[in-house]
């Protein structure tokens, strides 16, 4: 495993985390309804859609400088971090209610708002989405950059983000509908429209992907290519050194 200490990289990792973590919160808080439909299928995203797409800047970022080795220790930071808060929301939930509180609030309004991550409909569907979506997503990008020898970053970043964005959209709102955060009734809907806004903004943010990437290589003076690694998410540990352009 490579030590080298980074600048930024910790910075990244903040930014991530809190995007993950946030977003989830507005995912279990509000369902936005856009007023119209399209191809009949009427457009209503949860509220998380808004702000999760730019894990997914991060992510890119992560791969395409510091390699997918180091963006792997950073998406189990990610879960452990989710998981964490998830807990926290459950052990709120379950704590009995101050008697003033329960008047002006009360355990229903916490239920109807946190209920996805109190009981852990949200959190459930958003770790798997998350966790299947963020690691297609960090190794298609990180194989189409070696065969594509570094050229056209915008294609590996959205053509990655079509895939994890498809991956984690389907399985998110999959597993919230099983566990009754969302009515089946909306499935059709939340995917498509989900699925089209965050595609949409990871191509909006491809000009900014393109200059923090720019500054980060030659901040970090590293620009990796992950050749011969181990593409395993469960392996934290990998010997094999990626190779470095510069």
């Amino acid at each position: 495993m490579n030590t080298r200490s980074f600048r930024y990289l910790d910075l990244i990792m903040a930014f991530f985390v809190t995007v993950l973590v946030v977003s989830n919160v507005a995912s279990s808080a509000k369902i936005v309804d856009l007023g119209f439909s399209l191809f009949g299928i009427r457009l209503a995203f949860d509220g998380g859609t808004l702000l999760f797409p730019l894990s997914y800047v991060f992510g890119d970022i992560l791969t395409e400088v510091y390699g997918f080795r180091t963006s792997r220790r950073v998406i189990w930071t990610g879960f452990a971090a989710l998981a964490l808060s998830s807990l926290v929301f459950l052990l709120l939930r379950v704590l009995p209610a101050d008697a003033e509180w329960e008047a002006y609030a009360g355990s229903a309004a916490y239920d109807a708002i946190l209920g996805g991550m109190s009981t852990g409909g949200i959190a459930l569907a958003s770790l798997a989405g998350y966790w299947v979506g963020e690691f297609s997503n960090s190794v298609v990008l990180s194989r189409v950059k070696v065969l594509m020898k570094g050229r056209f970053l915008w294609v590996r970043t959205i053509g990655s983000t079509l895939v994890g964005e498809l991956l984690d959209s389907v399985v998110f709102v999959f597993i919230a509908s099983l566990t009754g955060v969302f009515g089946w009734e909306l499935f059709a809907s939340l995917v498509l429209t989900n699925y089209i806004l965050k595609c949409t903004i990871e191509v909006i943010m491809t000009p900014a992907t393109y200059l923090a990437v720019f500054k980060l290589k030659k901040a970090e003076s590293i620009d990796t290519y992950d050749v011969g690694i181990s593409f395993n998410p469960f392996k934290l540990q990998d010997r094999t050194v990626p190779q470095d352009s510069r």
